[in-house]
């Protein structure tokens, strides 16, 4: 549905996005996820025509539309600030752009009603925006835009204004919607949950690059980098040398028979940057055989009741720190404050890590006012 090929845009001597690619397939919700300044929403703006690129293409449907403009494009566009007419009703608000287009009144009636029934408004039709709550109004909006039969649906974090538990639940909805339409939703955020959530695919950003393109369970699991390991969740990033290797198992011996494992088929470099996710590791009060697994000592440092689990961390010996998840179920090991422990897990959860994160002064600099694009 979309295609991006070398697409770039710079503001003076900064560069906002660097060249990226990216395929977007039809019916596909796609999220563009990374931190302030990324590039992602410029990106969006540029599919949507809002912002010209300085070099690449933009292909819709197999169309150039590279410099078509805004309102040429099959393409509609929320934002967060939802942009309601607050002098219309719910159904004046969704009508108004088919009044537009002059489209025959029975075909914009039936449009009409199967929108506002596919977001859940029925009985709303004639209150103002006023009147309506945070997540109605965001349903007005994509009724609005989805009414039009866009071939795409771009979405600017349009879930930021809710609170936590609406934003939950919205969150929710929106796929729902998006797979009752079937229309492609290109959809920007910071938020990692949101992505992991919604997305059938999502892109991460960094400095105005493409990190890593994937599904959310291999994001999760299978993180290129470590910007997106650090990035997506809570990891663990552990840089180890390598002493011995059976088959294509590595192992990094600390001394006093502690270890840490990781499966490596291909590069067999001695130095490795790994990632373990805290909900994968064990906590013992003991050493225990790991198996071909990893085992580290370490002491508690600190202890976090978060609900449904407790976070520790623990300090190494060699000065790192770990961070691990205990479901508060009363299986768990230790976790009081100042306890030794021994921490194992499984040699395939000790990820390798491919690429380095970039440093913070490495990334794209944007002039005063270009974050917010």
């Amino acid at each position: 549905m979309i295609t991006l090929s070398n697409l770039t845009k710079t503001f003076g001597d900064s560069t906002a996005v660097n060249a990226i690619d990216l395929e977007i397939a039809n019916g596909e919700f796609f999220s563009m996820l990374g931190p302030s300044g990324c590039g992602k929403t410029t990106t969006l703006r540029m599919i949507a025509g809002f912002e010209e690129p300085t070099s690449g293409r933009i292909e819709l449907a197999g169309e150039d539309v590279t410099w078509t403009s805004p309102k040429k494009r099959n393409v509609n566009m929320v934002f967060q600030n939802y942009a309601l007419f607050p002098h219309m009703t719910v159904r004046e608000n969704v009508e108004f752009g088919l009044k537009i287009k002059k489209l025959e009144k029975a075909r914009a009636t039936e449009r009409i009603e199967r929108m506002i029934t596919a977001v859940r408004l029925e009985g709303f039709e004639s209150r103002h925006p006023a009147q309506l709550s945070g997540g109605q109004q965001q349903r007005v909006a994509l009724a609005r835009a989805l009414v039009n039969e866009p071939a795409a649906l771009l979405l600017d974090e349009p879930l930021g204004a809710l609170d936590l538990k609406l934003r939950k639940e919205m969150q929710l909805e929106l796929k729902s919607i998006q797979q009752q339409t079937g229309t492609t939703f290109v959809y920007v955020t910071h938020d990692q949950e949101e992505a992991l959530t919604m997305s059938d695919r999502v892109a991460v950003m960094n400095g105005g690059n493409v990190e890593q393109v994937d599904d959310p369970r291999s994001l999760y699991e299978k993180p290129r980098s470590e910007f997106v390991a650090d990035f997506i969740g809570t990891s663990n990033l552990l840089k180890v040398e390598v002493e011995t290797w059976d088959g294509d198992i590595a192992r990094a011996g600390l001394g006093d028979g502690l270890r840490i494992t990781c499966r490596e088929s291909g590069d067999r470099a001695s130095a490795k940057t790994i990632t373990v996710r805290p909900e994968k590791i064990n906590v013992h009060a003991g050493p225990v055989d790991p198996g071909q697994g990893s085992l580290v000592r370490g002491r508690i440092i600190e202890n976090v009741y978060l609900g449904s689990m407790t976070q520790l961390i623990v300090e190494l010996s060699t000065g790192e720190r770990l961070i691990v998840h205990e479901l508060n179920d009363d299986s768990g090991g230790p976790s009081e404050a100042g306890t030794e422990v021994y921490l194992s897990w499984a040699t395939d959860h000790s990820f390798v890590i491919e690429g380095a994160a970039k440093a913070p002064d490495q990334q794209a600099a944007l002039p005063a006012g270009a974050e917010s694009l």
